[in-house]
């Protein structure tokens, strides 16, 4: 049999494990608390695994902010068996009425959440992603089927093994959460098109991934990750706030889809906040590349070229442009942004209203960093990832939007 099919028949077999009454909420999350037991004993198992990852990512030359996506330490792995029991101490999003009513013929209709089924996750470097996207889908009642990528393999491998072993002993197949250890793209491509298997196909990493996966897979797909995020620094912007805004979007960590890549300055404010700016960005020797008005304001900057405007740089490079009005920092945005976050400082009520009208972003904040696009900062628990599309889901994508519905229709005999 080939290893697909045998990955998706074992996971519709334990699917039906998943829908049944044995699956409860106290059953998912004693399930899910013993993941996280476990992974916090098999901690040493993991670290090893990964440093096999690591050692093979520096011999070939890997940058050190892949580097960081990739690694694992004691406090990383702690803070992934955290977020194991965070996701266990959520509401179960499954079994919810979400409307109800009477016809006046007697049927009684209910629509009532229920899980997506089987869910394929295909992901890069972050081996961390192993451990966040499985607990979730779990306490959704899904299986997972994950797909990483060659880089995080043995620590893939190992996350998985413990995952499997813990579930098993709690008493759910191992099989809810599976991993395709083949990272060959023609596999790929293949789980791609597993219709008859996988339920909903959810992308995790770069651009170039993204797009493979829409442009390619048959099964449903929901986009997410790219972040070409930006700052607008309006005219009346506090510009201490603006330059701290900007350092922190920038800077704080600059491998993640919600850090800033582009920054947009208000031409009256530009010789005054610019410098400020640079200032600030220099304390992490931040590349600026800038446009004809920002190289002559600032010496230091590198001329920025067309495909900078579009690149999702995961690294400590800004491009930054001058502009006249927020209509047309609205239009760059547009026409350049993956529409994940955008963020505008100013003191101008106005301002701040309208762009939040124009910019049609997952996120749009006003006065804060594009930083806290995240499910857990927005009180809504983890999150298998942000979602940029429209369909669905949008945004940070929690445990509600990894259910779906359907409608529950009571009657004594009615026919029509």
């Amino acid at each position: 049999m080939d290893l697909l099919e045998k990955i998706g028949r074992q996971a519709i077999e334990a699917k039906t494990f998943l829908a049944c009454a044995c699956a409860g909420s106290k059953q998912k999350n004693r399930a899910l608390e013993a993941v996280a037991d476990a992974l916090e004993t098999r901690m040493q198992e993991i670290v090893a695994a990964n440093a096999e990852d690591i050692i093979r990512a520096i011999d070939t030359g890997t940058a050190e902010s892949f580097l960081d996506r990739l690694r694992l330490d004691e406090k990383r792995i702690l803070g992934m068996a955290d977020g194991v029991r965070q996701v266990a101490a959520l509401p179960d999003p499954v079994g919810r009425v979400l409307y109800g009513s009477e016809r006046p013929n007697g049927l009684k209709i209910e629509k009532v959440s229920v899980p997506l089924g089987v869910i394929a996750i295909i992901y890069e470097a972050r081996p961390n992603v192993t451990s966040d996207a499985a607990a979730l889908c779990l306490k959704a009642g899904n299986c997972v089927v994950l797909r990483g990528g060659k880089e995080a393999l043995s620590s893939n491998k190992c996350i998985a093994k413990v995952m499997r072993d813990a579930l098993e002993n709690a008493g759910f197949p191992a099989d809810c959460v599976q991993l395709v250890e083949d990272t060959d793209r023609e596999t790929a491509a293949a789980l791609m098109k597993l219709n008859q298997y996988i339920d909903v196909l959810i992308p995790r990493g770069g651009a170039g991934l993204i797009q493979s996966v829409v442009q390619n897979a048959t099964v449903p797909v929901i986009e997410t990750g790219v972040g070409n995020c930006h700052v607008f620094v309006d005219a009346s912007a506090d510009l201490t706030i603006a330059a701290d805004i900007v350092y922190n979007a920038k800077t704080s960590r600059p491998s993640v889809c919600n850090a800033c890549e582009t920054a947009l300055v208000h031409r009256d404010i530009a010789e005054e906040f610019l410098p400020q700016m640079a200032e600030k960005l220099a304390l992490k020797n931040v590349e600026i590349r800038g446009d004809a008005a920002v190289c002559r304001v600032l010496p230091q900057a590198v001329p920025a070229a067309e495909e900078d405007w579009y690149t999702e740089f995961l690294d400590y490079i800004l491009a930054v442009r001058i502009v006249d009005s927020l209509d047309e920092a609205a239009a760059h945005i547009a026409k350049y942004s993956s529409h994940h976050s955008e963020s505008i400082v100013t003191s101008d009520y106005h301002n701040a209203r309208r762009f939040t009208q124009l910019v049609d972003s997952a996120a749009v904040y006003v006065n804060a960093s594009t930083r806290y696009t995240d499910g857990g900062e927005f009180g809504l628990g983890a999150e298998i990832g942000i979602s940029t599309q429209k369909l669905h889901a949008r945004g940070p994508m929690g445990l509600n939007e990894l259910t779906s519905y359907k409608f529950l229709i009571f009657g004594d005999g009615q026919i029509r």
